[in-house]
């Protein structure tokens, strides 16, 4: 699989939003990455289904949608209407298979997250009904945070595992990604990086494509 990178909004100016959008995917981004955040999962709160839907409207390419909320099972039907992709947290009180299963049903791929605390082989079971597995590498709920190297071993883990059930999954990657933790993460079995911070800046276009090199 070859790397895929998708921008993380949150950490955009909601503002000049649309700009960004047109000049992320002008560079050659592949989707753009959503995180949904309720205050009670994760200490933060930011956006639900009224503004994905707008970001749909001014997008080309597809919406990964990160559901960092409270038992998400009671959303799946709302957010699969607005998303491409959509993951929820193994942790967040879900009927893990059942809501995987739901997510395909709808239409959507589906993504199962661990935080950092949780090791790969609680989720090797579910693999069989993930599109993709995202690891994250910070603690979420907040951007701008320094990668956690124990990261690496879990897509290396997750990357071996797949390879032994005979499963074609993303590993994608959420925290503390840059030109220098990119390389480590891919070096480590990532196919997609979700980069916040690093990207939104006046060096948007550079950095998209030399994450896309790696």
């Amino acid at each position: 699989m070859s790397v895929k990178i998708s921008p993380s909004v949150l950490t955009a100016d909601f503002l000049t939003l649309s700009d960004d959008i047109a000049r992320l995917e002008t560079a050659g981004v592949d989707m753009l990455h959503l995180d949904v955040m309720d205050g009670i999962f994760v200490p933060n709160i930011s956006f639900g289904v009224p503004v994905i839907k707008a970001i749909k409207k001014h997008s080309t390419v597809p919406l990964d949608v990160h559901l960092m909320i409270d038992r998400p099972h009671r959303y799946i039907k709302e957010f699969a209407s607005v998303a491409d992709i959509l993951g929820f947290h193994y942790e967040a009180g879900s009927p893990v298979a059942e809501t995987l299963q739901e997510i395909r049903d709808l239409g959507c791929k589906s993504c199962l997250t661990i935080k950092p605390c949780t090791e790969p082989e609680e989720i090797f079971e579910f693999l069989p009904l993930c599109d993709m597995v995202l690891v994250m590498s910070v603690e979420p709920g907040f951007g701008g945070q320094s990668f956690m190297p124990s990261a690496l071993l879990k897509l290396s883990k997750l990357k071996a595992e797949c390879e032994r059930q005979g499963l074609n999954i993303e590993l994608e990657v959420d925290g503390g990604i840059n030109g220098e933790t990119a390389l480590q993460a891919v070096e480590a079995g990532a196919t997609v990086l979700v980069a916040g911070s690093y990207l939104f800046s006046d060096q948007m276009e550079e950095r998209v494509k030399l994450m896309k090199s790696l």
